[in-house]
């Protein structure tokens, strides 16, 4: 091991870690909530293409994006330091409105720095450069973020509609079906951790040994190809969270669910694909469940939404298959 470390100091880069993944969540959760709030125009927004909510909802999936590489690199290195990664994150806070987000956001970057500057000081002192300079390049994104949200903090948001009653459609929607659908944005968190963390083991030098010609003429192992496999499946996975936030926000209901237990990664390439082959045959599960209680209801595009999704999960679950029979 090139750096001699401390339980402590793993512990000190898990917390960032737990960090980062909740601050992912929670802006692509708010980015999904956007499409509930462009419902609500302010007037000057009928003339233009798009509206303000489309405009701050860029940045905060490209934000959450951003979160959830920085929440990788830190595995990665946590796993070169002879540690094992977290998958542990505390629950997201959403908010209601894009001032919300922004302050909630202005709130979450602040500690970012000063927890970044304390690994930044640790990292030097126990003359662990690589994490040094990794954490100092995290740092100056997280600081660009909070300068973002700093311009919406004294955004003047619509003021709310009296409540209305329901349509007789929307009835349909009741506490226990949002339940179910927020066990779908569980598990989709659950595989983006889960996928992710993965992933970046699979760079730790025991798992990355070759020992057969050819793993050397191919310049890969089994827990190499199983790491490539990953990564596209990591960003569906990433497409379906937001499409279910979004429907579940746009039916008047919250998505804010973490995995629980959380996932588990799994020591070796093995290992992987049998944890992975069974999450996606539990999501399809779940998944049929949900699509045969939107029919009952007549809940036609939450049905279709979910088809799509299942028919993709399916196909996860047989590229797992081929290599765990």
């Amino acid at each position: 091991m090139a750096v001699k470390t401390t339980p402590e100091y793993i512990d000190l880069l898990n917390h960032a870690i737990e960090r980062e993944i909740q601050v992912s969540i929670q802006y692509l959760l708010q980015h999904a909530k956007m499409e509930k709030l462009i419902m609500k125009k302010i007037p000057e927004n009928i003339l233009l293409e798009k509206t303000t909510y489309e405009a701050v909802g860029k940045f905060l999936r490209e934000f959450g994006i951003v979160e959830m590489k920085h929440a990788a690199a830190l595995m990665e290195r946590i796993y070169y330091l002879g540690g094992e990664a977290t998958t542990k994150a505390k629950k997201p806070t959403i908010g209601d409105s894009l001032s919300q987000f922004a302050k909630l956001g202005v709130g979450a970057e602040e500690e970012a720095l000063i927890l970044y500057r304390k690994i930044i000081d640790e990292s030097r002192r126990m003359g662990d450069y690589e994490t040094h300079d990794l954490v100092e390049k995290i740092y100056g994104d997280e600081e660009k973020h909070l300068f973002r949200f700093q311009e919406y903090t004294g955004f003047q948001d619509e003021e709310q509609k009296e409540s209305i009653e329901l349509s007789p459609w929307r009835k349909i929607f009741t506490e226990d079906y949002y339940a179910l659908l927020n066990k779908a944005v569980a598990s989709e968190i659950m595989a983006i951790i889960q996928y992710t963390n993965q992933h970046e083991k699979a760079a730790l030098l025991s798992l990355r040994m070759k020992e057969t010609p050819l793993e050397v003429i191919a310049e890969k192992n089994k827990t190499k190809a199983v790491s490539e496999l990953l990564k596209p499946i990591f960003m569906q996975e990433m497409d379906h969270l937001e499409k279910i936030a979004e429907r579940l926000y746009l039916i008047e209901g919250e998505a804010v669910v973490m995995p629980n237990p959380f996932p588990v990664v799994g020591a070796n390439a093995d290992e992987f694909l049998l944890l992975d082959h069974q999450a996606e045959n539990d999501a399809i599960i779940l998944y049929r469940h949900i699509i045969d209680e939107a029919m009952k209801k007549g809940d036609t595009t939450t049905r279709r939404l979910f088809e799509d999704i299942v028919l993709q999960e399916e196909q996860h679950y047989w590229t797992f298959d081929d290599y765990v029979r």
